[in-house]
């Protein structure tokens, strides 16, 4: 193994050059980064090698199949890198980290997703720090799992969520504490990490349509949504409740749309509005009416992560039962017990 980080350009506002329509994508990455990675800076990072999508993206088109390209990139390179890092656009970031790591479960390795607010090739852009922090912590041997890199923090990638649209500090870990940060010294806080487990890769070949999200709220139309639940592929809804896992209740046509799922064996996953806290479905009467149907709990887990796990789960090689077993079951750390 190469003791060089491989780092994987996918796209996104790090590597975007200005037009007469705003940024767009860039290809071409390499010589900016060693433009910009001064001399002084660079004798102290690891030797890396760059790869670029062949069609970049703009983070905020990504969509599932993107998912398997990059982790079909990752598997076919797994053994010659130390670590990699993931150059990605901010929009979908979380939910990029949030699938790699269940792609990549038991990993002996880091993946580091980061990118920037500002472009490299513009004036004050915080790529600089963020990719070359990126990169330290890619090294870190004592790292097994798939993080999420900005603005000083290091985050379990599936526990991320972009939280500001235009601060340097755009990514935040709701429920789970930094996995590091990064002042005039990298810190790592080791009783916070995964340990190592069996390797259990898998690369799905990821559709879209198969997934739909439902935020509830005051005069959702219960009777409308029907049409979208039981359009043609669709397998799963991921349900946000208020509070501790509460649905409108009392909204008939809602309440039977939900019936109806359960009875044509399609995973319904609820998971709470609120940034913060634990779920507790079945604390309030609403919330039993789910556990009646057969609802699953997500507990604390971010909408990016109970998204890419819902789409994983419909890709594993088992029944609706099983699915619905392991979507209650934390496996990499993006939920709570």
């Amino acid at each position: 193994m190469s003791k060089k980080v491989l780092i994987i350009y996918t796209g996104g506002t790090i590597g975007m050059e200005p037009s007469d329509k705003g940024y767009v994508p860039s290809t071409g990455l390499q010589p900016l980064l060693e433009q910009q990675l001064s001399h002084s800076t660079r004798s102290t990072l690891p030797e890396y090698d760059l790869i670029e999508l062949s069609c970049l993206i703009d983070s905020s088109n990504l969509q599932p199949r993107h998912w398997t390209e990059i982790g079909q990139l990752l598997l076919a390179r797994w053994d010659d890198y130390q670590g990699f890092v993931v150059l990605h656009g901010t929009d979908t970031m979380a939910y990029t980290a949030s699938m790699l790591s269940f792609m990549f479960l038991g990993c002996d390795k880091p993946i580091i997703v980061t990118g920037s607010q500002i472009p490299l090739s513009q004036a004050r852009s915080d790529g600089v720090e963020n990719l070359a922090s990126a990169l330290a912590f890619a090294c870190y041997n004592n790292l097994h799992e798939v993080c999420l890199y900005f603005g000083g923090r290091l985050l379990r990638g599936n526990r991320a969520s972009k939280v500001a649209s235009d601060g340097f500090t755009a990514f935040d870990s709701p429920n789970y504490p930094w996995l590091g940060d990064v002042g005039i010294h990298l810190r790592l806080n080791s009783a916070l990490l995964l340990p190592q487990t069996p390797f259990d890769f898998r690369v799905p070949e990821f559709e879209s349509g198969k997934v739909l999200v439902l935020p509830a709220y005051p005069g959702m139309p219960g009777a409308a949504l029907r049409p979208l639940v039981q359009a043609a592929g669709v397998e799963a809804l991921v349900l946000q409740s208020y509070g501790v896992g509460n649905p409108p209740d009392a909204d008939t046509e809602f309440m039977a749309l939900l019936q109806d799922m359960a009875d044509g064996n399609q995973l319904v996953l609820n998971i709470s509005h609120c940034h913060t806290g634990h779920m507790a479905q079945g604390a309030y009467a609403s919330g039993s009416a789910l556990n009646d149907l057969g609802v699953i709990s997500g507990n604390d887990m971010t909408l990016e992560a109970a998204i890419a796990k819902v789409n994983m789960a419909l890709h594993l090689p088992l029944n609706r039962e099983q699915q619905r077993n392991w979507l209650a079951t934390p496996v990499c750390g993006e939920r709570s017990e």
